[in-house]
């Protein structure tokens, strides 16, 4: 079973990566922050290796503002996706491709 899950975690960044080449990524806490209080924002997703802090910041920001939240994968993985060094935070601001990246995730936590 690791075996799919991994597959489906590349899946996932490779979906970010679209996002990334599309222009629909915005990176870092401070940018990440800025478009959810926008309203522009349809999916922010956290680091699961981001401080708690960092976690729960965005996690009750996202329920303010009624913005899709999942935590997936790490720092390192995250900033690789989008052609950066690491990040702990990122908004998607397309829809359609957020849709697509909840649903890997969330099938890919209910195979762990």
């Amino acid at each position: 079973m690791s075996g799919l899950s991994e597959t489906n975690d590349k899946k996932i960044y490779s979906l970010i990566g679209l996002c990334q080449k599309a222009g629909c990524v915005k990176a870092g806490e401070f940018m990440t922050e800025k478009t959810v209080k926008s309203g522009l924002a349809t999916l922010v997703i956290v680091a699961a290796d981001s401080s708690d802090n960092t976690k729960k910041k965005f996690k009750n920001m996202t329920d303010f503002y009624e913005t899709p939240y999942r935590e997936f994968g790490d720092k390192d993985n995250l900033g690789n996706s989008i052609g950066c060094e690491f990040r702990a935070s990122l908004a998607i601001t397309n829809k359609g491709l957020a849709d697509k990246i909840i649903l890997a995730i969330d099938g890919n936590n209910m195979m762990r």
